[in-house]
């Protein structure tokens, strides 16, 4: 457990940084175990790296959305399915803002507290007098072994068995907490990259009892309680940027091991070393440009929305300016990443050399929805003021 009475260094950037040689001792026993390492939880908590997100009200730091993303950046560098972890408890926390004071503070308050959550599966909430009957279960629920409350996303069923909708014909869906002691888990990950997350499945019994108060409608203005700034940015767009500050670490792990690597590194076949080579030279200068001009747009995108959200919710440009920049920094991290790889030559194949990890973890990413090409078709269509322009991940 951590001890809350050592004072920790000022930013979770530093904090990160603080544990990087823990990440790199632990990351390919967290790959090769599936979730992340007690020694690695250990560091994490010490270094209140889950608690970035979470309300003051409840012991949280309630960080600025950019610091956050730096934090993550540094800690994917050493580990992806560390940040990642970090990443999606990161969104998950922010369903502190939207119930009682009391019940934040019995999920939130330990210090060891971690939400996670995952996809539902046809999951469905009975109304029942209280609260609701739940069954379901939940796929990709990253960090799920590690968290110590699990969140449930379920369609209301009335007592009469139909579904609740919105006006518009939409089901209405609603999250459950539900303690991570009380769900099964189905040890389903079986992937190429970001194995380490254990993004298992996990299920509750048929008709689990979930009190009213543990239930919430996320990004719902009407049952937010908190009202700073931080919670007037919604979970996608925490995800859209947390899993591309993830992206950028992975690409910024790979570039300092080619740079090592190119110094000292003769190719077969050649007379020259890797570093002599005009091509790498430029390619190499190339890739830190990519990478520096992604991350860049990423800070800046949301210190913009962290401003705009000063005196009111986040408007639609800075919304949609989240997630250009982080679709955008996702594939400038992917490019990055493959010409490591490339010009790494044989050197990469190997495990012990710290390349093919990363690489895995870089495809896992880019194949995740946050990195989907569509979403610059959503910008596209808000930069040329179209009327049907979709916001459903803005």
């Amino acid at each position: 457990m951590p001890d809350e009475s050592r004072p920790l260094p000022a930013t979770p950037e530093a904090r990160a940084r603080a544990i990087l040689p823990v990440l790199r001792a632990e990351a390919d026993a967290i790959e090769a175990g599936k979730r992340l390492t007690p020694a690695t939880l250990d560091a994490l908590h010490a270094q209140r790296l889950f608690r970035t997100l979470v309300p003051r009200s409840v012991g949280g730091d309630e960080v600025r959305p950019s610091d956050h993303s730096r934090m993550l950046t540094v800690i994917a560098s050493a580990d992806a399915s560390t940040a990642w972890c970090l990443s999606q408890a990161g969104g998950c926390a922010l369903a502190a803002a939207y119930v009682a004071p009391r019940v934040a503070r019995h999920v939130w308050g330990p210090a060891d507290a971690v939400l996670a959550w995952g996809q539902s599966q046809g999951a469905r909430a009975r109304v029942v007098d209280g609260g609701y009957a739940v069954t379901g279960r939940w796929t990709f629920v990253s960090g799920g072994h590690h968290a110590t409350w699990i969140g449930g996303h379920a369609h209301i069923e009335e007592r009469d068995g139909t579904l609740r909708k919105h006006p518009d014909g939409r089901p209405v869906e609603r999250t459950m907490l539900i303690p991570r002691a009380d769900l099964s888990v189905t040890p389903d990950w079986e992937v190429i990259g970001l194995r380490g997350t254990g993004s298992d499945t996990f299920s509750v019994p048929d008709g689990y009892f979930v009190p009213e108060a543990y239930s919430l409608a996320r990004d719902v203005d009407a049952e937010r309680r908190e009202d700073g700034p931080l919670y007037r940015f919604q979970t996608n767009h925490f995800y859209g940027s947390g899993f591309a500050s993830v992206a950028l670490g992975v690409a910024r792990g790979l570039l300092d091991l080619f740079v090592d690597l190119a110094r000292d590194k003769h190719p077969t076949l050649t007379g020259r070393g890797l570093k002599d080579s005009q091509a790498v030279q430029r390619d190499l200068a190339i890739a830190e440009a990519r990478w520096r001009a992604a991350r860049a747009g990423v800070i800046a995108a949301l210190d913009e929305a962290w401003e705009a959200t000063q005196a009111g919710p986040m408007p639609l440009d800075q919304r949609m300016g989240i997630r250009m920049a982080s679709t955008f920094a996702i594939h400038q991290a992917r490019e990055v990443a493959d010409f490591c790889w490339r010009e790494a030559g044989a050197t990469a194949v190997f495990e012990a050399n710290g390349f093919a990890r990363r690489y895995r973890d870089m495809i896992s990413v880019t194949q995740q929805v946050q990195g989907r090409m569509i979403h610059f078709e959503t910008v596209g269509q808000h930069l040329l003021g179209l009327s049907d322009a979709s916001t459903r991940f803005a």
